[in-house]
């Protein structure tokens, strides 16, 4: 097969490239530069040379991309290059809604697997089901080796376009076909938000998108309506977002005219100061926020204002330390350049940026943080210390350190991951309820006292077979607690019983969540010191 001719750029091509990447005003300010056109000039030679004598012939795209990821790893890890599919899924976070059908899904032995139905979603009106199994699309069977970018590649596209699904459902002899209209979904960065014990009202962030701070005020009212006294903020491996969203999040908490957080950067269109507004808030209510290893960037914000301005109290372990603030650059091809642009410091001054430099790698920079511990008191004495509004220490230069260090929970055992991997307790739970189709189901019906009889537990165990889960005679009597638990969870939603419900149940054996819902007469100490005007220092 003969081989592709291919046109060597040369040094008007790639100041062209540069161009269309950078924009034409950047692009002719780089080259303004003497040293960095000889160094470009360098560049050029290596491209030209690779191009016309490299042993196959390259592809161009890959090496511009190589070049661009390779200059980008000599800055921080936090700034990089996002394709164009990458950057759209990343637009789709932050903008906060995508269009399409509403189901959650798994991809279970090569079958796309609904695993719940959104509310209020096309889907969840059509009757769409935990447990269905989508076999085709647009009268296409779905291939086994489909991957999560090929079903949002045909289950997405515009609102008011329609797609054809066929689904397979237990006991139903013949697939079910639907039409559905696609519709705006919105993503939910406030998942689950109850009373979690009376009194107190939990709420839970898992990212900081344009919809963020309109979700928490919903939240906050009808908890408020509820009758909570207290709060707890759960932003454990939440890995941030939108600055904007944060200080939106902590205008909500905090009292007028206080600083939230402010940015440095190299250019004076960086530098911004961000106060708390006279806007209606929850001023009067103590807060617990709780955070670990994978909470960073914006919810580290929250987390380092909240401690700063002794609003409330920090639980949990160490959080991530991304102390850098990058703006989103579109590129001519639809790709994102994400550069690092300013630093921003909590309100007592801190910058909580972890060490980089020591890492040659950025994979290992990112595994070191969910590896790492809490520091120790000889690593923490070596960190800068700034003091809160009420005169507490607090440390800078390697993330949030927590008020109250809480143990993470235990890791699962490898027979408890397979359980859940292998999906036999989902498919178990599917078949219950579909062959107990006349009962009612109720949340009451999956409380802590839900029982299995013994005949049923043979069945589960058999289900636990077919899925090939190694699990032995002894561990299947010590885990069945663990096992009962996953169960009610599954069952609530094969019963569209609603996500809320089923995270209820499996956050009723997590450790530090349950520790961290006892701290609030600590908490209550500070809010009080919170209430009185108090002049912030930053250097």
């Amino acid at each position: 097969m003969p081989s592709q001719r291919r046109t060597s750029l040369g040094p008007l091509g790639v100041a062209m490239a540069l161009s269309l990447l950078l924009g034409f005003g950047l692009a002719r300010g780089l080259l303004a530069t003497d040293d960095l056109r000889s160094q470009l000039d360098l560049f050029t030679q290596v491209l030209y040379l690779v191009q016309n004598h490299y042993v196959d012939p390259p592809d161009n795209e890959k090496l511009i991309k190589g070049a661009i990821d390779g200059m980008l790893r000599t800055l921080d890890p936090h700034t990089v290059y996002l394709p164009e599919q990458r950057a759209q899924r990343m637009d789709e976070q932050f903008q906060g809604e995508y269009s399409g059908i509403g189901v959650q899904f798994e991809i279970r032995d090569g079958v796309i697997t609904v695993i719940s139905p959104l509310e209020g979603t096309p889907s969840f009106r059509l009757g769409i089901r935990a447990g269905d199994q989508i076999v085709e699309i647009d009268g296409k069977p779905v291939p086994k080796t489909v991957n999560n970018d090929d079903v949002f590649k045909m289950l997405r596209g515009p609102a008011g376009s329609t797609v054809q699904v066929a689904i397979a459902r237990e006991d139903e002899p013949e697939p079910l076909r639907f039409n559905i209209e696609r519709a705006k979904i919105p993503i939910e960065s406030v998942p689950y938000s109850y009373m979690i014990r009376p009194g107190i009202g939990y709420v839970r962030i898992i990212r900081f998108s344009a919809t963020t701070g309109d979700e928490l005020e919903r939240a906050l009212s009808t908890l408020k309506g509820q009758g909570m006294k207290s709060l707890l903020v759960d932003l454990r491996s939440n890995s941030g977002g939108l600055l904007t969203q944060a200080v939106d999040v902590l205008d909500q908490f905090v009292p007028a005219d206080r600083l939230l957080v402010y940015t440095r950067g190299r250019n004076p269109s960086a530098n911004s100061d961000y106060k708390s507004t006279e806007r209606n808030k929850i001023a009067d209510v103590p807060i617990v926020v709780l955070i670990d290893h994978g909470s960073a960037s914006a919810s580290e914000i929250v987390a380092g204002a909240i401690q700063d301005l002794d609003r409330g109290l920090v639980a949990g372990t160490n959080s991530f330390g991304k102390g850098l603030v990058q703006n989103q650059l579109r590129l001519s091809d639809g790709s994102k350049l994400l550069l690092t642009i300013a630093k921003y410091y909590t309100p007592s001054g801190r910058l909580i940026q972890r060490d980089y430099t020591k890492f040659n790698d950025r994979d290992e920079y990112a595994r070191d943080a969910e590896r790492a511990d809490v520091p120790s008191d000889s690593v923490l004495a070596t960190r800068p210390k700034f003091k809160t509004a009420g005169g507490r220490t607090v440390y800078g230069g390697g993330g949030i350190y927590p008020d109250v260090v809480l143990k993470e929970p235990e890791n699962l055992t490898r027979p408890q991951v397979e359980m859940i991997q292998k999906h036999p307790i989902a498919d178990y739970a599917t078949h219950h309820v579909t062959h107990m189709k006349d009962s009612k189901w109720t949340t009451a019906m999956l409380g802590k006292d839900f029982k299995l009889t013994d005949d049923e537990w043979g069945d589960l165990r058999k289900v636990m077979d077919s899925h090939k889960v190694a699990i032995s005679d002894s561990i299947w009597q010590a885990d069945r607690p663990f096992i009962l638990r996953q169960l009610r969870s599954e069952l609530a939603l094969a019963a569209n019983l609603g996500q809320t419900e089923r995270y209820k149940i499996l956050v009723e054996d997590d450790t530090q969540l349950q520790a961290a819902l006892d701290l609030f007469p600590r908490a209550s100490k500070l809010m009080s010191q919170a209430m009185e005007p108090t002049k912030h220092g930053r250097p």
